[in-house]
């Protein structure tokens, strides 16, 4: 996958964050010394009361000169070591410490099952069960265990080749759809409807893909769509203002749709190329909220036939088994186009996107693994895999 973005590839500015954040000359090291040297000034007067100078003063401040030298020089080398920024984590190393606990709780299991017995029906049931307990999913379990018994079986066989063939399945598996968020054709605005359940990171999402979509040199309107809290609109609001996009949004209760409607009409009155519109958490079981949402997509049409162009749904990979059913219900309901899994930083259950991706196909465009802006990035079925499997 290239790390180069382009106008096509959103998600280009999100690979390999680290490069970009490492530490910018914005501190010069000779800073330090200049603000060192003022102060070695002013203090000297004050050690030294005024006295009429006598050879045997003269002789000492002789000597102690060639002394003080070394001292004022360390000085400004400690100060400016100090005011250096603390290097930034590689995105791969955030994304394996985020995947920790799955990755120690597999490895954990295969090392406990394999080590010192040959492969059989007994080990591969066990670590079946391992990898439906992780989250892969029964399908992906059976093509891993599948996979191992293949010219291994009553054989022994060591816990790093059996964690091999397991990055390796998961990799097969998440390939196809790893695939980067696209603006295609000529739609002007390109609208981007963003759904998902209560807590998921919705509005946090939408205003990382503002910052980024603003870094691409587009214009962006954002639309509170979220109407159900006050709290969303003022974030919302507030991601205005850093990525320096307009912000469509009413009260706490307002119509939704309505919203929705003046917002597609703001976002080509102002000619933006992107029109990002939150939406209220809803649970998935809930026909009434599943309704309003899809009166929503109702009424963009009336304006645009085409819209929206992009529906995300943002999951919480803590979730586990549930997100499974979370994207059934909004992919018939909403059209769902794509996914963006956050949270992956500290939960044992990060495994539930393979199962994700083996079940239904739907394109996974990136994940998440904290709160910054850059901890957000384009979703890479290999390094995924390794930080599961081999971390």
């Amino acid at each position: 996958m290239s790390d180069t973005p382009s106008k096509s590839r959103l998600f280009g500015l999100f690979r390999r964050p680290s490069a970009p954040a490492a530490p910018e000359p914005a501190v010069p090291t000779p800073a330090a010394p200049e603000s060192a040297a003022p102060e070695t000034a002013e203090q000297a007067p004050a050690q030294q009361p005024p006295s009429p100078p006598t050879p045997q003063s003269t002789a000492q401040s002789t000597a102690q000169s060639p002394a003080q030298s070394p001292a004022q020089s360390t000085t400004p080398t400690t100060a400016s070591d100090a005011a250096e920024p603390p290097k930034k984590t590689g995105w791969f190393q955030r994304l394996k410490a985020g995947l920790t606990k799955t990755s120690a709780k597999l490895s954990q299991d295969i090392v406990g099952i394999f080590t010192k017995r040959r492969l059989d029906d007994d080990t591969l049931q066990e670590l079946e069960d391992s990898l439906i307990e992780a989250d892969l999913g029964v399908e992906t379990a059976m093509c891993i265990t599948e996979a191992l018994a293949k010219g291994r079986y009553n054989k022994e066989i060591a816990p790093a080749e059996v964690r091999a063939v397991l990055a390796a399945e998961v990799e097969r598996v998440l390939v196809p759809v790893a695939r980067p968020l696209r603006l295609e054709g000529q739609h002007r605005p390109h609208v981007i409807l963003v759904v998902g359940v209560n807590g998921t990171g919705k509005t946090t999402t939408i205003g990382k893909l503002a910052q980024h979509f603003t870094q691409e040199g587009r214009k962006v309107t954002l639309a509170a769509g979220d109407t159900f809290r006050a709290a969303a609109i003022e974030q919302l609001k507030i991601w205005g203002e850093r990525t320096q996009a307009e912000v469509v949004a009413r009260g706490a209760g307002a119509d939704a749709a309505g919203l929705a409607y003046d917002a597609l009409v703001r976002a080509r009155e102002n000619s933006s190329e992107v029109l990002l519109i939150d939406t209220a958490g809803r649970l998935q079981n809930k026909q009434v909220l599943m309704g309003e949402l899809e009166k929503v997509i109702r009424v963009l049409r009336k304006i645009d036939a085409t819209a929206p162009h992009h529906v995300l749904l943002v999951l919480d990979a803590t979730t586990g088994q549930n997100a499974l059913n979370q994207v059934e219900v909004f992919r018939d309901k909403a059209g769902v186009t794509g996914l963006v899994m956050t949270k992956l930083d500290g939960t044992a259950k990060g495994g539930i996107l393979v199962a994700i991706s083996a079940k239904f196909g739907l394109p996974v465009h990136a994940i998440g693994v904290g709160e910054g802006v850059e901890d957000l990035a384009a979703f890479d079925a290999g390094e995924f895999a390794r930080a599961v499997a081999l971390s």
